[in-house]
């Protein structure tokens, strides 16, 4: 377990090949766990983001010719060299967004699990096959790929969100581009030169580093077919409503309020060992974080000083300390912007249980570090309940019962997932059918699905109608075609002016 390093400019990937481009703006990267610029970011220029898009247009003709089964042995290569490589990912991962190493390695699994599911592209692209639909005529669809195709990702996963989209883009014929975050976007560049190693063609896949100016030129330009999003709720409906008017497919993630519901009967031992990892793992800094605890009858006074406790003594310090449970957040602003939200909070009537601020590492005292954070006797009119924080804060409601902890969650904006803990059956049926949230936990905290299932919120937390990858990854990334055959006798019947019908 090496910590990552480097000190070289980050560029870009195009055709194969890194390159500084010809960009003349930088913005620096930090290491969240001291403070310190270790890098500058090349941004890319116009003719930068041309050219990625150039070489993915020009590779596609024969990438999509490829055979499917071809394309998977190109993701299986790719895969043995994600699983040999993965410490080595890990530790740029943690070098640039903070989080604790083995958090990295998380994150890093769950990609490959997608890659896993893309090399078995060849099966999930058969199509449907009807013979004799009318007297001597068959049917049958199939799936072929868009082109050229985008991937905008968030700083909160740089390894695993560009799996979400890539692998299944790809293995299904598509090329690929991907803007990275600008925060810490080395690992994207790592993945890149693996997959040139397994054998993947110059110019299928390719990483623009950029801002705003790079995805709105994403945005807008022809030859971009589809893009893939994740991010804030206002970002994702802007990319959405800008995608859609130029004409391109758009999936949009959004943001996240994700609640856990704790029932009377619950284990509270095992709700307070979920609540710890799923609030203050990654800082907060996940979609699927849980950030409202919604405690139902007299869980709140039972809960209440067991999960102070467990959050008082949090580990925290650098992503590459072995023991540590929590690293730091990932920039100064960030970190303000918690601190923000907490005097918000004390400031409409929440009860600040554990302020978090004021936190030091030794040796790291220029950190983004803060302590895990607690609010009890929250509300749902109140900013730290209805706004996404992002951080170590994790929010207490009170519920007198199951149908108005439903209720305080259905009216929640955001429905990206959820979980309830309880023993009782009844109880967790009810639950799972009523709550309108697209993922749903029982007595598991974050419900992140298994790659062949595909993940997705609803309500603010999705714009667009498929979920990323699983089968309707597959879909997002090919069209179908349906195609109608006859070859008729040599009698001529005449011209049929007719509409054709299954006579």
């Amino acid at each position: 377990m090496q910590a990552y390093t480097d000190t070289a400019d980050v560029g870009h990937f195009i055709n194969g090949r890194r390159t500084p481009g010809l960009g003349t703006h930088t913005q620096a990267i930090h290491n969240p766990a001291t403070g310190e610029i270790t890098r500058q970011l090349r941004l890319a220029s116009p003719e930068d983001l041309e050219a990625a898009v150039r070489s993915a247009a020009a590779a596609f003709p024969a990438w999509s010719n490829t055979p499917a089964s071809r394309r998977a042995r190109v993701m299986f290569r790719f895969l043995e060299l994600m699983n040999t490589h993965s410490e080595e990912l890990a530790a740029i991962i943690t070098a640039e967004h903070g989080k604790v190493f083995s958090d990295a390695m998380g994150e890093l699994a769950r990609g490959i699990d997608i890659i896993e599911f893309a090399c078995g592209i060849p099966q999930l692209l058969k199509g449907d096959y009807t013979e004799q639909v009318a007297t001597g005529l068959d049917n049958w669809t199939l799936r072929q790929p868009l082109g050229v195709v985008a991937g905008i990702t968030p700083f909160n996963f740089p390894a695993m969100v560009p799996c979400w989209m890539f692998p299944l883009a790809i293995a299904a014929g598509n090329c690929f581009i991907l803007k990275p975050s600008e925060r810490d976007p080395s690992v994207s560049l790592r993945i890149a030169e693996l997959l040139s190693e397994a054998g993947l063609p110059d110019g299928v896949f390719n990483v623009i580093q950029g801002d705003k100016q790079a995805v709105e030129a994403l945005l807008s330009h022809p030859e971009v077919q589809a893009i893939s999003f994740v991010g804030s709720t206002p970002i994702a409906r802007s990319i959405y409503e800008r995608g859609a008017h130029h004409g391109k497919r758009v999936q949009a993630l959004g943001g996240a309020k994700n609640h856990m519901v704790i029932m009377p009967d619950a284990d509270l031992d095992q709700a307070v060992n979920a609540l710890i990892g799923s609030a203050y793992g990654a800082a907060g800094e996940r979609c699927m974080a849980v950030s409202v605890a919604v405690l139902v009858g007299d869980a709140a006074d039972r809960i209440m000083p067991l999960l102070a406790e467990r959050t008082r003594n949090l580990k925290i310090s650098h992503g590459m300390d072995a023991e540590a449970e929590m690293g730091p957040v990932i920039t100064r602003d960030a970190l303000q912007r918690i601190h923000n939200y907490l005097d918000i909070g004390v400031s409409e009537g929440a009860q600040l249980v554990l302020d978090g601020r004021g936190l030091t590492v030794p040796g790291h005292e220029e950190g983004f570090f803060v302590g895990g954070c607690l609010f009890d006797h929250v509300t749902p009119s109140m900013r730290i309940y209805r706004e996404e924080i992002f951080g170590p804060v994790l929010s207490c409601v009170r519920a007198p019962d199951i149908d108005s902890a439903i209720r305080i969650i259905n009216e929640h904006s955001f429905g990206n997932g959820v979980a309830c803990f309880t023993r009782d059956g009844h109880a967790a049926r009810e639950f799972a059918r009523r709550i309108q949230v697209g993922m749903v936990g029982i007595n598991v905290p974050i419900p992140v699905p298994m790659a062949w299932h595909g993940f997705g919120g609803w309500k603010n937390s999705l714009f667009g109608d498929m979920n990323v990858y699983g089968e309707e990854g597959v879909r997002f990334y090919t069209r179908q075609k349906s195609v109608m055959q006859r070859w008729p006798d040599s009698e001529v019947k005449g011209t049929e002016f007719a509409f054709p019908t299954h006579g």
